[in-house]
């Protein structure tokens, strides 16, 4: 039985990787300027577009795949004969994953001998994106569906996410943190460092003074927390911001000898709520536990 493995455009992959491995994925639903918009990798409404909208005031909402579209998206693919592995936002983050889980049950229903491994990754932007690349990789040299989702299972709380955000007033609109906070950082040029825990959860890590200050402080946290770099490829997402991007990715070339880079936007289901100078990096350690 053929393999397919199916994500979200939350994973933030870049759009030629999506394109040239051929990644069947669903988009989250944001809504820009009074109209919505189904996420699909800066095609439909450029990244460009999003967050200049965003730096002059826009205030973009997001809502999660329905169980509609899953049911439709997994329906075609087992009336191909496929095994499917479905790749989850985190269900800490988004209601995506419920809704999947909604969907698989109805088709069981339907097509009782359908087969469908859904997995909440507990990951978010590229931190998904790197499970992703993963899986394909396994799955274009021939590994089984049930080591694929093994290495899955075994990996995706190795996987660390550390992020930094440029306007605190993101966090505020998102409840990350209080309005008085949110004032004071910005006063004090304050820049919070976040991570995401074992849950899926975004949760502070520290705080820094200053923007090359925080950039340095997630290359320090790389340097303390990543294992075999030179067998890793380096995942880092940006709130068209990409200059600090190549600066981090410029501080790990100096020190570490890696595999690879793969350096793309902050979608809008996430942007939404980070704003754009996020800075976010993401790397396989021995766990994400602090």
């Amino acid at each position: 039985m053929d393999i397919v493995i199916i994500t979200d455009s939350s994973c933030d992959l870049p759009l030629d990787y999506i394109r040239d491995a051929k990644v069947s994925f669903l988009g989250l639903v944001s809504n820009f300027k009074g109209n919505d918009y189904v996420e699909d990798f800066g095609q439909t409404l450029s990244y460009k577009a999003f967050y200049d909208g965003v730096r002059n005031g826009e205030m973009p909402t997001t809502s999660q795949i329905n169980s509609y579209r899953f049911f439709e998206e997994f329906e075609k693919h087992v009336k191909e004969n496929k095994s499917i592995i479905y790749l989850a936002f985190s269900s800490a983050l988004s209601g995506t994953y419920n809704s999947s889980l909604i969907a698989k049950s109805e088709i069981l229903e339907k097509y009782p001998d359908a087969d469908i491994t859904i997995i909440d990754t507990r990951s978010a932007s590229l931190g998904v994106g790197l499970i992703v690349y993963h899986a394909y990789e396994m799955l274009n040299t021939g590994s089984s569906k049930d080591e694929i989702i093994a290495w899955v299972e075994d990996n995706k709380l190795k996987v660390n996410h550390f992020f930094t955000v440029d306007d605190l007033n993101h966090l505020k609109r998102g409840g990350r943190i209080s309005p008085t906070s949110a004032f004071l950082g910005t006063i004090l040029d304050i820049k919070p460092i976040l991570y995401v825990n074992d849950l899926g959860e975004l949760i502070p890590f520290t705080k820094v003074k200053g923007r090359k200050k925080a950039i340095r402080t997630l290359f320090d946290t790389f340097k303390d927390r990543v294992v075999n770099p030179e067998d890793q490829m380096i995942f880092i997402s940006h709130g068209d911001c990409l200059d600090d991007a190549l600066f981090l990715k410029s501080l790990i070339e100096k020190e570490f000898k890696v595999k690879g880079f793969k350096i793309n936007f902050v979608g809008q289901a996430i942007g939404s709520h980070s704003g754009p100078g996020t800075l976010t990096l993401f790397f396989i350690g021995n766990n994400r536990s602090l």
